[in-house]
């Protein structure tokens, strides 16, 4: 009687565990931006394009390239905020800087369809944003005179907002 309820407890347990490892095994978790981390990065990297005298837009979007945050200066051009979040969701998207992308996609290189894709801007201005090795985010910058210009705003903004990233 007792070595018969001890192995069905002992069933009843080894079920639970298959059990338990099967929904582990299903479901993934991912880290993503705080809101008021994404609004601090992109407030960080409008001030430091502020600060070299430049009017952009900034935009800051998750790991999947969904919008968190857009910021614009209030002499930034109509064209800034979608081209800022363009860059962002595509470096997002691709988990790869928009300037590495720009360099792989010229015309004639394997890669160069990716410019023709719907919503991908190649243009030098939208960076990863990592925590961990992982990625959590993207920023993208527009309006500076350049996209090395408008990169080195984005990266300015990671920098400033890193130490809350790497937990």
């Amino acid at each position: 009687m007792i070595a018969r309820f001890l192995a069905v407890v002992l069933s009843i347990y080894a079920l639970a565990g298959a059990a338990e490892t099967r929904a582990e095994e299903s479901l993934v978790t991912h880290k993503s931006l705080a809101p008021k981390v994404a609004l601090e990065l992109a407030e960080a990297a409008l001030a430091d394009c502020q600060q070299r005298g430049y009017q952009v837009a900034v935009a800051v979007v998750d790991r999947a390239g969904v919008i968190q945050v857009v910021l614009r200066d209030r002499y930034a051009g109509p064209h800034t905020p979608p081209t800022a979040s363009g860059k962002a969701w595509t470096a997002a998207t691709f988990r790869n800087s928009t300037s590495s992308l720009f360099a792989i996609s010229q015309p004639g290189m394997m890669q160069a369809g990716i410019r023709n894709l719907p919503g991908a801007v190649i243009i030098a201005g939208g960076v990863i944003v990592e925590s961990g090795g992982l990625l959590v985010g993207a920023i993208g910058v527009s309006g500076a005179p350049g996209g090395d210009a408008d990169e080195t705003c984005a990266k300015a903004g990671i920098a400033a907002v890193q130490v809350k990233l790497d937990f």
